[in-house]
Formats: structure tokens, sequence, C-alpha cells
């Protein structure tokens, strides 16, 4: 069946329970595996049982206490905790659309988010707030829940650890916003209440998941309720040919808020596994240690993740004996790490390919039949052609740009209608803005990115971005950012800069640090006379990519 509306449709050969939206997947897990651990962070292991009364006791505040109405935006922006689940489910409950949001971000990109989303909510954990107090007053934030890292914990045990990150780690910066409750009142204020049920349809928004794009200006992915759904489904039903008990315990240490995460989150649940959250898996020491402490079914990574894991000293005291499946995304994963990790732990990686705007899988590697250096087939019920110049197919084996169609891509950017009509070809196949290549048998090869995008460790670096930072400086005539190999994040971004004056590589990247997230600040700074330009003007990055060292100087 061609449909032709985008984020619709669920296929029936993908959802035999017959979930029209994310609150049914809610419901049927809660009842079938009460008892059961949902999520598991800092030692505390929640049941699915709690996960449903601490979500409902959210959703009663929502309603009774606020005047937000299904439709309207609630941000969260949470580490990876427990109370990220409780949060995300609370408010599906009661019919908001979440606005995933990195806790990494700078004053001025939560600012940027806020105002584009419309978000009249935010749940912000407290070692982060004191970014969203600089910014609250242009944004149409009215409501403010905080959170500290262990406030679903026993009392003793809250106390310490909380106690530990504020005063001890010094993580909690102080902040100043009045209207802010802690959320930890609220659950306890309406625990034990049901929430009013919200009337939902599978084609409405679920979640704004926000990408830079191709010029750098964030934009917000609509999901909906049927492009999660669709996408999960797809997932439990390739990665189950592994092992049927795969989701038994799945180490997740990527963030909630990164799509990969968060959909596959959303798989292990279907299947009645258990979470187990890392919350700072760029700590490698405290994370082979927290591996250490269990043993796990699956994992859920990259390959910067799969180096630093191999490469620690204590890698070899981690038990892989129990590992069905390891999944990697985000990133290209390299033929060393793949062979390195299978000759460790005994599982070979699964490689898979995805994007926001697609919730986010595309293809995967389908576990009988692995095939390092691609990233596999097409998930279920997905469609992909790969076009020329031309907009015209191109024969197997050659390359072009990777088109999509499926239940799982996006319904369009939010508020940006023009940008939705130029990333859709017009028989309604999503354009990746990525050039492939497919074999004969249906693989798939990713062999480069078509839009200058910069991935540093599985996150989306756009040149632009960085660009109009820099330029802003008053001593910076014009740069343009590429990115170069590296073995530690995969890509690290290189800054070249024409400056009016001397200015020195720290002044550069000062500049940057006050005004971007970390992964976005150069590493290498190159001063030069001039960049390399097409006739009419446009800089030439990958001229810079192919001989970056051209009449320039290191500084």
């Amino acid at each position: 069946m061609d449909h032709t509306t985008r984020g619709d449709w669920i296929p029936d050969s993908l959802n035999p329970r017959g979930y029209q939206t994310l609150t049914d997947v809610i419901a049927r897990t809660v009842n079938d595996y009460a008892d059961k651990t949902a999520f598991t962070s800092f030692g505390y292991a929640m049941s699915y049982a709690e996960l449903g009364r601490l979500s409902d006791a959210f959703a009663v505040y929502l309603q009774q206490e606020t005047d937000l109405q299904p439709g309207e935006r609630i941000a969260i922006q949470l580490p990876n905790i427990n109370q990220y689940p409780v949060i995300l489910f609370g408010a599906l409950k009661a019919g908001l659309v979440i606005v995933n949001t990195n806790p990494l971000y700078t004053p001025r990109e939560l600012e940027n988010q806020f105002k584009d989303s419309g978000a009249r909510a935010l749940v912000v954990y407290t070692g982060v707030a004191h970014n969203v107090d600089k910014i609250i007053a242009n944004t149409h934030l009215k409501y403010v829940f905080t959170t500290q890292i262990a406030d679903l914990h026993s009392p003793l045990k809250r106390l310490l650890i909380n106690s530990v990150a504020k005063y001890v780690k010094k993580l909690e910066p102080e902040y100043h916003l009045p209207q802010a409750i802690e959320l930890r009142q609220i659950l306890t204020q309406k625990a034990g209440q049901q929430p009013t049920i919200v009337t939902q349809q599978s084609h409405d928004i679920a979640v704004l998941q926000y990408t830079g794009g191709t010029t750098g200006v964030s934009k917000g992915a609509m999901l909906t309720h049927a492009n999660l759904i669709s996408n999960f489904l797809q997932g439990v039903k390739l990665i189950s040919t592994a092992d049927q008990h795969w989701a038994e315990t799945v180490v997740s240490p990527l963030p909630l808020y990164h799509i990969y995460a968060f959909t596959l989150s959303m798989a292990v649940l279907e299947l009645g596994g258990n979470n187990l959250l890392i919350a700072n898996p760029r700590d490698i020491d405290g994370f082979v240690k927290a591996l250490q402490q269990q043993a796990f079914s699956a994992f859920i990574g990259l390959n910067t993740l799969f180096v630093a894991i191999c490469n620690h000293k204590d890698s070899r005291k981690i038990d892989f004996s129990q590992l069905k499946v390891t999944l990697s995304g985000g990133m290209a994963l390299t033929l060393s790490a793949a062979t390195t990790w299978q000759d460790m732990t005994g599982c070979e990686i699964l490689e898979a390919y995805g994007l926001t705007e697609t919730s986010p899988a595309v293809a995967m590697n389908p576990p009988d039949h692995i095939r390092v250096g691609t990233i596999g087939p097409p998930v279920a019920e997905t469609q992909v052609k790969i076009i020329g110049l031309d907009g015209q197919a191109v024969a197997t084996g050659e390359v072009g740009e990777l088109c999509v169609k499926g239940p799982q891509v996006m319904l369009g950017y939010w508020h940006n209608e023009q940008a939705t009509r130029s990333c859709f070809t017009d028989d309604g196949y999503f354009i990746t803005g990525d050039v492939a290549s497919m074999d004969a048998d249906g693989y798939l090869r990713i062999v480069d990115r078509a839009k200058d995008m910069i991935n540093v460790s599985g996150f989306n670096v756009y040149p632009n971005e960085i660009e109009d930072i820099v330029t802003l400086h008053p001593g910076v005539i014009e740069c343009a950012a590429i990115g170069i190999p590296d073995d530690h994040s995969g890509e690290i971004v290189k800054l070249f800069v024409v400056a009016k004056d001397e200015l020195s590589r720290d002044e550069i990247r000062d500049w940057c640090k006050e005004r971007l997230t970390a992964y976005k600040v150069p590493k290498i700074v190159e001063f030069t006379d001039d960049l390399p330009k097409s006739n009419v003007g446009k800089v030439l990055r990958r001229c810079l990519r192919n001989d970056n060292n051209a009449g320039s100087h290191a500084a």
C-alpha cells in the first residue's frame, strides 16, 4: 500500500497489538511487565509499575495545576536518569508534545530551541538550570520543574548522592528561577491519582526532535506517534532475529534526548526489558566500572565508545558472557573497532543507519548476515532509492543521493514549510543528503555526506552554525569550518579564519566556548589569507578538505 500522507500509518505487518499512540504502548507494557525492571540509574531499579504510577502523577499535575493543553510543547533537559522516562510518559499521557533538549546546550542554543518550539514548560536537571536562568525571560516558558540526580531514590540514598553531586563534585551552579517547582514534590503530591484520558491519533505529533539541518539553522523534525511506533517495531522485528531475549538488560550509554537512544529504549520496553542508563559515558573509568557490576544482554553504542572500552585497562574484567546483541549507529563503524570488539566480547556489531527525520532507523545489518562496511538493507516496510544529479534513480552499484520512504519518515519540519518541501522528492521520498550506493542484494553503503555535516562522536555539527558565530567576532573577516578525521571522535572541527587583525587560536576558541556546545568548538584553528571560492562567491569547503594546508599557517 502506497501511503502518500506522511506520519499517519503504522504497518499492520509490524503492529499485531494494534498500537495507535505511544500511550497505548505505555499502558500495555506497564500492565504486562508490572513487576519487571524498566530502567536502572545510579543503582536504582525502577519497575514498570512504578514508572506507570509516577508518570500518572506527573500527568495529573499537568492537567490539574497548569493551563497546558494537549498539543502544547514541554521541553525535557535531563541526562540519562530515571526521571526522564517518568516525565516523558507523563507528558505524553497529558497529550503534550516532547521537545528533547541537550543538557549541554549553551544559553544561546537553548533560547533558539525554546523560542522556535514555543515550549511553555520545561523539566531541567539542576546542574544546568543556571543556563536556563540566563535566557528564560526571552522565551515562552511559564512552568519550570527541577530535579536532582537521585530524586527517585530512597531518602537516605537521595540525600547522599545529591549532596555529593552538589557540594563535593560542585555539579550544580547557583541559579535563580523563582517559578521553579521541585519535581519530587509534584510526584508526592499527586501520588496514586489517575490522569484524565486524552484522545490522541497516530498522526498527532509526539516529539519535536531538533536537528541542525543543511543551513545550520535549527529545525524541529515533527515525529508522530505513528513514526516512532513504526520505527521501534521495525527495530524489534529485526534485532529479535538474533535472540528473542536480547532486551533483558540493555546498556544505554547514549543520551535519551538523542533519537537513536530514544527509539531503542522504546524497543526495549516493548519486550519488557531493562534499560541500564549511563549518565556520563564520557567518564570511561566510571562507565567501565558500571559495566563490571552486572551482566548485560545488549549494548547500544557507537564507534568511539567501542574503541574507548576496548582500549581501557580494565575492559577484560567486564562480563560479556550474556551479551547477545551489539548495535552501532550515529557514526560510521570502522573495521578495526568492529573486529576488536568481536574479539573481546564474542559478539558481532550490527551497524545501522538513520537520521533524526526518520525516527531514526532506515537500514540495519541483519544479525544472521552482517556485512561490515555496509549499513545493511532497508528495515521492514521501507523503500529507498538512490538518485543522481538529474533526480533520476541510478543503476545498481552506482553512487548517488540516498532517498527514503516509509512509515518512520517525519511529518515535516516544525513551522518551516519551505524546508519541508525542499527535502522531499515529488513522489514523496525524503532526501537524506547522504551519498550512497546499493549492492545487487540490497545492502547499502554510505559513501560520503553531501551537505558538509561534521560528525563528532555521533553528534551532528553544522559548519554554518560555527561560521555564523565566529564571524560575529570583530576581528574576523570570514571563516569556514570542515571536519577532519580523528581516531577518538570520528571527526573533529577544523576552522579556517581570515582575520582583520592579529588574532590567536585561543581567542577564537574562547569566543566559541562561550557560544557553542563543547563538541562544536573547533579543535584546530588555522589562519589563512583567503578562502577558496566558486565563481559566484561560495566558499568551497571540499577544497579545504582536500588540501587544508594550502596557503595557510597554523595558529
